[in-house]
């Protein structure tokens, strides 16, 4: 249950990385609630990590975690902000995620 609980708090790092592409690209009203979009996700992603090192290893799940946003908001780039998608970014990418999963299996 704590691995699933990682895996969602990694995607509402994701979530609050999207918010703040989005935020970037809007002004005024709308630009502030992207940013409350972000203090949001941000806190939920946060409580999600606390409760998943409480019984994970703080180095493995802070790894997964930071992993997870970083491939999550690659590829959020890629489709939703239109970012290259060059064989070097996706070769990379690659390897992070066997990292994560590498971590998974290791860890107890």
């Amino acid at each position: 249950m704590n691995w699933i609980i990682l895996v969602i708090a990694g995607l509402f790092e994701v979530a609050f990385a999207f918010c703040l592409g989005k935020a970037k690209e809007t002004t005024g009203n709308e630009m502030y609630l992207w940013y409350l979009g972000f203090l949001i996700t941000c806190s939920i992603s946060m409580i999600l990590l606390i409760k998943a090192t409480q019984a994970l290893p703080i180095g493995t799940a802070y790894a997964v975690w930071t992993g997870i946003g970083a491939v999550g908001t690659v590829l959020v780039g890629i489709v939703v902000f239109k970012e290259p998608a060059t064989f070097l970014r996706l070769l990379f990418i690659s390897t992070l995620i066997c990292s994560i999963v590498g971590l998974k299996v290791v860890s107890h």
